[in-house]
């Protein structure tokens, strides 16, 4: 028999192509009357529209918007936060709209998370922020990661549509973070068959849209077969923990200030190399998904990497080769649970061989 516990995080998720518009309505139904919208200034004029929505149908739902505030960013520093919720406690706003990827909906829960607002999620990524209960913020050039309840936000909206003018690079790279949840969930301390078959069936659905999405950007198919796989990818995420690859990529990105997205796409072929000789059912059952993988999963990941033509080398983003053994030794500072021991001197080799842009292999 296989015993498990399996958690289901109660999000309210409308899934569709043109469900911006539908927003109004939501919000009405659920008896808020003056959201802020939060941004960051590259999606300024999404958040625009979102506020013409919502103008455009205010004699039927009696709504004004509070205002718009556009400086979301990586990492959620803590200071942009406090600057956010003195907004939101002088613009007696009753609820807050995020719209954008990880910066603006990071943004939302750490102000929700606050504050007890109500926080309506619109993702126009694939990194899946939305669907945790898990917020990390920087502060001091470190970054730390919370868990809680109250982190996850109460409704997400996916609409296709948002997704068609998300350029194919910043669509490789967040597709490719929302396949890093999967895998790290397949070999959770704490996974369970439910969310293995999620994992499985997104990244799946991701591996294959991803390339289709590189060569035809508008292809309708593509970006909601994307989208349904980044939403079952980011489910995983907030079911069950997380181990090495996460706890790299937020030292990475927290204490050297990288790109979130596209650290996470450096990084994961290197950590699920490193994880593959304790994880081999895992490893199987992930090249069963991953095209081309010739029966191997790092190889898979390999090759979905080069089509996408992602950059592969953490230098490329401005880390320095001097600040790798730093990155190593933070990253084995606080212990946590992989599957496999920690050890600084593979982690070190690990990290130099992304800052160089090496192609991931299993000797680690």
């Amino acid at each position: 028999m296989v015993e498990f516990v399996y958690r289901s995080n109660p999000s309210h998720v409308i899934f569709d192509s043109g469900t911006i518009q539908k927003v109004p309505a939501e919000l009405a139904k659920l008896g808020f009357s003056r959201p802020l919208i939060l941004c960051g200034a590259a999606q300024k004029y999404q958040a625009e529209g979102l506020r013409g929505i919502l103008d455009a149908d205010s004699k039927n739902t009696n709504i004004t918007v509070a205002g718009i505030f556009a400086d979301a960013a990586m990492h959620t520093p803590v200071e942009v936060t406090e600057k956010a919720v003195k907004l939101v406690q002088s613009s007696a706003c009753d609820a807050i709209l995020s719209i954008g990827g990880g910066s603006a909906i990071g943004l939302g829960k750490a102000i929700s998370f606050r504050t007890g607002i109500y926080h309506f999620a619109i993702p126009t990524t694939y990194a899946g922020s939305e669907m945790t209960l898990i917020l990390g913020q920087t502060e001091n050039g470190h970054k730390t990661t919370i868990s809680n309840p109250k982190i996850l936000p109460g409704s997400v909206v996916y609409d296709v549509d948002l997704t068609l003018t998300l350029p194919t690079g910043m669509s490789a790279t967040s597709g490719i973070n929302a396949i890093a949840h999967a895998v790290e969930a397949l070999y959770a301390r704490n996974g369970n068959p439910i969310t293995h078959l999620l994992a499985l069936e997104g990244i799946k659905s991701l591996a294959e849209a991803l390339p289709e999405i590189v060569k035809e950007p508008l292809s309708p198919s593509a970006r909601s077969k994307a989208l349904y796989g980044a939403w079952l990818c980011v489910t995983c995420l907030g079911s069950v923990g997380m181990s090495l690859h996460h706890k790299l990529c937020h030292t990475l990105g927290g204490s050297f200030n990288l790109p979130h997205a596209e650290v996470h796409t450096i990084i994961l072929p290197h950590a699920l190399a490193y994880n593959a000789p304790n994880i081999p059912a895992e490893m199987k059952a992930l090249a069963q998904v991953l095209p081309d993988s010739n029966g191997d999963a790092t190889h898979g990941l390999n090759v979905l990497l080069q089509k996408l033509g992602v950059k592969r080398d953490l230098k490329a983003f401005g880390m320095k080769e001097e600040d790798v053994a730093k990155a190593a030794e933070i990253a084995v500072r606080n212990a946590y649970w992989n599957p496999r021991q920690i050890e600084q001197s593979s982690i070190q080799e690990l990290i130099r061989r992304a800052w160089a842009g090496e192609e991931a292999r299993p000797d680690l």
